[in-house]
């Protein structure tokens, strides 16, 4: 089978407990031919349900989109990871976020500080410590916010057979895509993510950043979560466009995302969307979101057309890309199977 140009990935609900209906997620998303499968850090943790999906698969990609990387030390982040490795036999992504400042302060109650230059040294950790179990060398890395200097033989979960653990990292704004292109295997883009804003900032950051590292830019992967409106009948498209721009509300109302609307010179929008989240004004914050918008960040088409249409606003400046609706098994599996047979030729 000749490799496609975008692939179709599935994704865990965001809003529900994984852990129930994980063994059933994983081998139905495997048996539709999804690409991978990946788990969110919002109200769950991530990496339980990746164990259960890793035991009930033989093929799958799965992986974190994203884990929250500062809450944790990377010894902790590095042992989780090379245990989900070692049992995937090789299927595991590490993808790692920075969150924002209030959540990790007051959420996590960790610390934020120089977000980039944190995340460069905490993959430059796993990196270490990845090292000196697959070796057995000495742990010593020193970098400016961590420091890994020990690690006896009773500690070491040595050597496994697939210890090239590929990292992705997410972001929005420039200083995190350049950092991909230096050090990662990936890069997850926001579901708050234009086309153009792909084309002309994320994509010329992450070739920047690997070519300053001297690394072919093809090297950093770019993964994405498209908004789409499409359904059977009028009602559904509607009720699809209207969670959509409920979506678009909520995030293009915080300030990390205001660079996405810059683009597109919404920065009026942006700054008012943030004025009416802080008083909890939450049913008039869609009303600003018209229909050049969602036609900028959604793509809207009939079931049968979407595939195209999703290779068309994608095929170029995506590799993988997961739709923003959950997976579910028994739900939609003829519309999962379509996709699936013409983005995976599966």
């Amino acid at each position: 089978m000749e490799k496609a140009m975008l692939l179709l990935d599935a994704a865990f609900q965001v809003d529900a407990n994984p852990l129930p209906g994980a063994a059933e997620v994983a081998k139905a998303a495997e048996a539709l031919g999804f690409a991978a499968l990946w788990a969110p850090e919002t109200a769950h943790n991530p990496f339980l349900a990746l164990t259960i999906a890793a035991e009930h698969t033989q093929q799958l990609t799965i992986g974190t989109a994203v884990a929250i990387a500062f809450p944790r030390s990377p010894m902790v982040t590095a042992q989780i990871a090379w245990d989900l490795a070692g049992f995937s036999g090789g299927r595991f992504i590490l993808g790692l976020g920075t969150q924002v400042k209030a959540h990790i302060e007051r959420r996590f109650s960790s610390v934020w500080d120089s977000p980039v230059g944190r995340l460069r040294d905490y993959i430059g950790a796993l990196s270490a410590i990845w090292h000196c179990w697959q070796t057995g060398g000495k742990l010593d890395y020193r970098g400016q916010y961590y420091q890994h200097t020990l690690m006896t033989p009773f500690f070491s979960p040595g050597p496994i057979a697939h210890p090239d653990i590929p990292i992705y990292i997410a972001g929005v704004n420039t200083g995190l895509a350049h950092l991909a292109g230096e050090v990662c295997d990936g890069f997850h883009a926001h579901p708050l993510t234009s086309a153009r804003y792909l084309r002309e900032v994320l994509r010329p950051q992450i070739a920047a950043g690997a070519t300053a590292a001297g690394r072919d830019p093809s090297a950093c992967a770019i993964a994405g979560s498209a908004l789409v409106i499409t359904g059977n009948d009028k009602t559904e498209r509607e009720r699809m466009r209207a969670m959509v721009r409920q979506q678009i509300a909520f995030y293009a109302s915080t300030p990390t995302y205001r660079a996405v609307l810059s683009c597109h010179g919404w920065d009026a929008v942006g700054e008012e969307l943030s004025r009416l989240a802080a008083q909890q004004r939450w049913a008039e914050m869609t009303g600003l979101i018209d229909d050049a918008m969602v036609a900028t960040f959604a793509v809207e088409a009939d079931p049968a057309d979407l595939p195209a249409a999703l290779k068309e606003r994608y095929e170029g400046l995506l590799d993988r890309v997961a739709l923003y609706i959950p997976f579910i098994p028994g739900e939609r599996d003829d519309f999962w199977r379509h996709l699936t047979t013409s983005l995976n030729g599966r």
